[in-house]
């Protein structure tokens, strides 16, 4: 939430709409019902899709290093079997968190809810003050920010992540969570087994040690470090910054505009309880937790960027 001033310069005073006003309100009344239905989200944003891309490109390049060339040429049927599925377990279980944290709604504000109607159904008391984003029409919700590539306000909104293609917001910052933990855990795997590779390799001079020639398997195992080397940096990062954000119940956003927080901050369980759901327990670790199948739909909204269903 930020301080009464800030907010004034963040939102500016547009009067509310009316039934006279330009905006669609049949869109807007579409809009609000698809907001709170269950959805998958997801942004069309063309740096946000490569990037994406690329992420999956990456994690399956060093699938295929890890298990076709140091894993299958092994001659430990044991080593080859127990490191092949820890590693492909934690590949799956990363590229399920960032399918996840990808199509959730971060927690969207409903656009073009700001109308005549709609606040005198709110029943507000004399003096309670309310804010409207004049670049989506919405009432403005507390600790809420407006993302300019999502074109939304987002509750709780840390940062927008294009490796991810989305908003980390209330709604997906756990997967967005277990996405780099369990990347930062299978980089670490990685880097490990390319180590045990080179030292396997050296001892025997090369030979045997892989189905590929000894040039095309150091260059193979070369990248796989520098891409473990990045990717475990980068994530690990982002990890501790956003167990410390949780922790502290702080947005990145409200820390970087030193916001002094008016709402009543949760106790640092409490708010790890709140992201990850209930008591601590193996559930919380499970980006498979509450998915369903639904049928992807394109909604052809006017200025809408997410496709629903």
């Amino acid at each position: 939430m930020q301080s009464s001033g800030h907010r004034l310069r963040d939102v500016e005073h547009h009067p509310l709409l009316t039934e006279n006003d330009n905006y669609d309100s049949s869109s807007s009344s579409s809009s609000s019902e698809a907001d709170t239905a269950d959805r998958v989200w997801f942004i069309r944003d063309g740096c946000g899709m490569v990037c994406a891309v690329m992420t999956w490109l990456l994690v399956v390049y060093a699938d295929f290093v890890v298990t076709f060339v140091m894993l299958l040429p092994s001659k430990d049927f044991w080593y080859s079997m127990i490191n092949g599925v820890i590693f492909n377990c934690l590949a799956v279980l990363a590229l399920s968190s960032h399918l996840r944290t990808m199509l959730t709604d971060p927690g969207a504000v409903p656009k073009g809810n700001a109308t005549k109607e709609y606040m005198e159904s709110l029943q507000l008391k004399p003096g309670e003050v309310i804010y409207k984003c004049p670049k989506c029409c919405c009432i403005k919700p507390e600790r809420a920010h407006h993302c300019s590539i999502c074109k939304r306000c987002i509750r709780k909104m840390d940062h927008h992540c294009p490796w991810v293609n989305n908003c980390v917001g209330e709604k997906n910052q756990r997967f967005f969570v277990l996405f780099t933990m369990y990347i930062a855990l299978s980089s670490v795997h990685a880097l490990i087994l390319c180590g045990f590779q080179f030292f396997s390799c050296v001892r025997g001079q090369w030979t045997e040690c892989s189905d590929f020639s000894p040039p095309i398997t150091v260059i193979l195992l070369i990248f796989l470090c520098l891409e473990g080397l990045l990717f475990f940096t980068f994530t690990a990062v982002m990890f501790g910054t956003q167990i410390h954000s949780i922790c502290n119940d702080e947005t990145e956003i409200e820390r970087l505009k030193s916001e002094k927080p008016t709402w009543e901050r949760r106790l640092r369980w409490e708010g790890m309880k709140s992201v990850f759901g209930g008591p601590p327990s193996l559930l919380w670790i499970n980006p498979f937790v509450g998915f369903r199948f639904r049928r992807l739909q394109m909604r052809t909204r006017k200025g809408g960027p997410e496709f629903s269903v």
